[in-house]
């Protein structure tokens, strides 16, 4: 069961340095989730359905965060982390795997800095995700 519980309320980014999160995930809820999540701790929020569609998103735009699901159409989340840690510009962005389950031995997720799964509550993961790359004041929205 899928528990994705879309956080309600006015954006808190008030503040004049306001970082940039890009979210990459075919299903539009998952990306209207977590896109409202951050942006209610001050994130201005990109999103592309695809990896193809993120990388060219990621030529127009200086991103603080990645949240990328693995399972996409034309390019995944293994070939889309491959691309970006290829890329000078993009090698040391944090990246946030949002997936379905848990991928055993898996190479891609420990050159993430984070993994959720779908199947938990998403919001206290993005919290702690986010507490973890970003320190307690970002995860509170301050």
């Amino acid at each position: 069961m899928i528990r994705l519980p879309c956080a309600r309320g006015s954006s808190l980014g008030k503040k004049n340095t306001r970082r940039v999160a890009l979210v990459v995930d075919d299903s539009m809820l998952v990306r209207h989730c977590v896109s409202r999540y951050l942006e209610q701790r001050g994130f201005v929020v990109r999103a592309a359905s695809n990896g193809l569609e993120a990388l060219e998103r990621l030529s127009e735009l200086h991103v603080d965060l990645i949240v990328t699901d693995m399972q996409m159409p034309h390019m995944d989340g293994r070939q889309f982390i491959t691309e970006l840690k290829k890329r000078p510009g993009s090698a040391i962005i944090p990246i946030i795997i949002v997936t379905g389950r848990k991928i055993e031995g898996d190479q891609v997720e420990s050159r993430a800095d984070y993994s959720i799964f779908k199947d938990i509550d998403i919001d206290s993961q993005l919290a702690l995700a986010l507490s973890k790359i970003f320190g307690r004041s970002v995860a509170a929205g301050k």
